[in-house]
């Protein structure tokens, strides 16, 4: 068994605008379990995360965004990290993980977080876009990757987990009446169905 095996990949997910080279997202991750025997508060250790302070990930975005601008490639190695990244309208798309990562692997996730988010924002992905649905674009990360770790790269299955209900359900949810006298209707309905199954029981 090789040492120090785990399912940490993922260093961090990164949304960047073209235009003014900003943020538009970022997720960066830490291993969710030090090896044993790291002091508390350590950051010296495989799977860390290598950019603690919002100074040094601006720091690493800006050079990134640099860097990758005019590449015709879809992978580099940046400051000792993989970078894999698709370039979609005015947006970059990363997936940064370790030195020694598959390379293959996360390119599936960026491929992944490409596909969902063209799925979810019906193939309009571009700053504006994914500002205003920013909910479903949080979303659909966090169906990709948990702490660092890749759950899921069929973007099919992620849109369908993220997206929004159909229109249809919502007609019969605004005739819920959710006033006081409402849910206090409700309350006495639920108390009079569950006097009665305990009736029956009886």
């Amino acid at each position: 068994m090789a040492p120090n095996l785990s399912l940490f990949s993922v260093n961090a997910i990164l949304i960047l605008s073209t235009d003014d080279s900003s943020r538009v997202l970022a997720r960066y991750y830490s291993a969710p379990h030090p090896p044993t025997g790291t002091p508390a508060n350590s950051t010296n250790y495989p799977g860390a995360n290598p950019y603690p302070t919002l100074k040094d990930q601006k720091a690493f975005e800006k050079g990134l965004l640099e860097k990758t601008a005019k590449q015709t490639s879809d992978i580099i190695l940046f400051d000792n990290k993989i970078c894999v990244f698709k370039m979609e309208s005015d947006v970059m798309l990363y997936v940064v993980g370790g030195a020694d990562e598959n390379e293959v692997l996360l390119y599936s996730v960026v491929l992944a977080l490409r596909d969902s988010l063209n799925i979810l924002l019906k193939s309009s992905v571009d700053k504006r876009t994914i500002v205003e649905n920013y909910d479903l674009v949080s979303l659909a990360i966090d169906e990709l990757v948990d702490d660092g770790i890749i759950l899921e790269t069929d973007p099919v299955i992620v849109a369908s987990r993220v997206s929004r209900p159909p229109a249809q359900d919502m007609t019969t949810m605004k005739s819920i009446d959710l006033s006081e006298q409402g849910l206090l209707n409700a309350w006495e309905f639920g108390k009079r169905h569950l006097a009665e199954r305990l009736r029956q029981g009886l």
